[in-house]
């Protein structure tokens, strides 16, 4: 008897194995945008490892080891973060708090400086002498470094031409030999077969600033040859702000090859007109057939260093030889006077804020400076007892021997909207991803690392309604994804990872301000990446099931 009931249960558990499906998780009562753009539709997701399995309706006799019920929330792909700065800061902390709670599933890192590759001078800078022979050396390396050691999120990466530079030149101001050049272009090969999305530049700042077109379209023939995309924080977005993008363009057709502007933005009041020009030059190649897009953040506020101020001749040589020549009295009275000066031969942050009221310092390196973070140049040339703000800024970074945080105001908010609903734009912080915890509580930075993507969510989609939210689903997830060329990323379907966000569009909110920084996003509820839940109920879970995903060009 007993062996016949044995039979009669074993029969029972096969027939009902082979007439449900088995998930890991199933998502249900959701609202789902597949990240195209379409219509939302209600559906289930069955998630299965790292991917998703079912999209529709999923039986509830199906087996599964965790329901999430929706809710009639918002289920999307995960966001891509098109522009992060959040390398360093996941290497100590790989959580990714204030990026996972808006939803962002990929980091992008690589505006002109990537983590490689790395000569054996640029190691011992970066680490000294005792620990460098432990550490990575090239881009792929420090990326399966930072996987192995645990990330939440997924991470990626262009190589920058800026490090390229300086592995070969230094940070002279010089054209690299025929013989450096080929070694960067070899150095750029090995990048993209690494896994590199594509060659990153930032040609505002020394010493990237030193580099000439011809130069970078032969780099970026290289990451032509591997479908990999140009993408670049252009030469000017304020005086030149025009005749950058027309740089830019130029580069991409030359190298046959996608081309992203970085941060759009037109920085100065004098030339904010000029976002017409430049919107209606894009649109024009785009229409013959050339791909570019932009990216942008969604503030009016931009962050840098205060060394932005200062012409790049000064920094040519390096750290040491630009704080030489600043405290060179000499120098030093005729760098303020072209500080001072306007001109389209450099990109004069300090006359595009409009003088110091619109320039606040927030990063110092000092403890005897820190009771200036938070003041604007001119009141802290004020409590100084100084008329000079220039100067002030000169004996500022002299004392602080650092490059020292500022926040710049540059951008007319109507322009902001206006690049949001381009169809042609996509989302990034230009900031790290950081824990509102420990040190990181005592430093000011911009509210962007906090509130970008949920900034844009909450008071632009929902509040402003420039854009429907399917539309800015897209341009959060598919329209990157395909820019990037990324292999089943990007979109909700039937094979493609796990990386899934849900939210309630009605709640949403970015809360960081520029006085008060730290402050998570809300609205954010679950997500997923490669199948693995790291946010449940708006609570990080303490997983890392992030990878390093690969560009177009990888060799496995």
């Amino acid at each position: 008897m007993t062996k016949y009931l044995l039979c009669i249960i074993s029969l029972f558990l096969l027939i009902t194995s082979c007439t449900t499906d088995s998930f890991d998780t199933i998502i249900i009562n959701g609202i789902v945008y597949d990240g195209s753009g379409s219509t939302p539709i209600e559906a289930d997701i069955g998630i299965r490892g790292d991917k998703i399995v079912t999209i529709g309706a999923i039986s509830r006799r199906s087996k599964t080891d965790r329901i999430i019920d929706a809710g009639g929330k918002a289920v999307t792909p995960g966001f891509i973060n098109m522009l992060s700065w959040g390398a360093g800061p996941l290497m100590n902390d790989g959580r990714s708090m204030s990026g996972i709670k808006q939803g962002v599933t990929l980091e992008l890192f690589g505006e002109g400086t990537s983590i490689g590759p790395l000569n054996e001078q640029m190691r011992t800078d970066r680490w000294g002498t005792d620990k460098k022979d432990h550490l990575w050396t090239t881009l792929g390396e420090g990326l399966n470094r930072m996987e192995n050691r645990g990330v939440s999120v997924n991470i990626g990466s262009f190589v920058g031409a800026t490090t390229l530079r300086i592995h070969e030149v230094g940070r002279s101001d010089r054209e690299p030999t025929s013989e450096e050049l080929e070694n960067m272009r070899q150095l750029t090969h090995e990048a993209m077969q690494e896994g590199a999305m594509g060659l990153g530049t930032s040609l505002i700042y020394a010493p990237a600033f030193y580099a000439k077109t011809d130069e970078l379209i032969e780099l970026a023939k290289v990451v032509g040859e591997y479908e990999g995309m140009y993408i670049s924080h252009i030469r000017s977005e304020g005086n030149r702000f025009v005749e950058s993008v027309e740089e830019l363009i130029t580069i991409g057709r030359e190298a046959g090859l996608h081309a992203e502007i970085h941060h759009l933005k037109a920085a100065g009041q004098n030339n904010w007109h000029k976002l017409d020009e430049v919107i209606e030059r894009v649109e024009e190649v785009r229409a013959e057939g050339q791909p570019v897009t932009a990216n942008m953040y969604t503030y009016d506020a931009a962050a840098t260093s205060l060394a932005a101020i200062f012409p790049p001749w000064t920094q040519d040589g390096g750290h040491s030889r630009w704080i030489e020549r600043l405290s060179d009295p000499e120098l030093r009275d005729a760098i303020i006077e072209e500080v001072y000066t306007p001109s389209d031969d450099w990109e004069n942050f300090y006359l595009m804020a409009g003088g110091g009221e619109g320039i606040i310092l927030v990063g110092f390196r000092s403890p005897e400076l820190q009771r200036y973070v938070g003041m604007t140049l001119t009141e802290i040339a004020e409590e100084r007892g100084m008329d000079d703000e220039v100067r002030v800024a000169v004996d500022l970074t002299i004392e602080d021997n650092n490059r020292i945080g500022a926040i710049y105001y540059l951008m007319s908010e109507e322009n902001v909207r206006r690049q949001i609903q381009l169809p042609w734009m996509s989302f990034g912080s230009d900031g790290g991803t950081f824990a509102a915890e420990g040190d990181v509580l005592n430093r000011r930075m911009h509210p962007r690392a906090w509130g970008n993507f949920a900034r844009l969510l909450g008071k632009y989609v929902r509040d402003e309604r420039l854009i429907p939210l399917e539309e800015a689903i897209y341009r959060l997830t598919g329209l990157p994804a395909a820019n990037l060329k990324l292999n089943n990323r990007g979109l909700l379907k039937e094979g493609y990872y796990a990386d899934i966000v849900i939210f309630n569009p009605h709640t949403i909110q970015d809360h960081a301000t520029f006085e008060n920084p730290h402050q998570y996003a809300t609205g954010v509820e679950h997500v997923f990446v490669n199948g693995v839940p790291v946010l449940e109920d708006g609570e990080h879970t303490g997983e890392m099931p992030g990878r390093f995903v690969k560009g177009p060009g990888y060799y496995k």
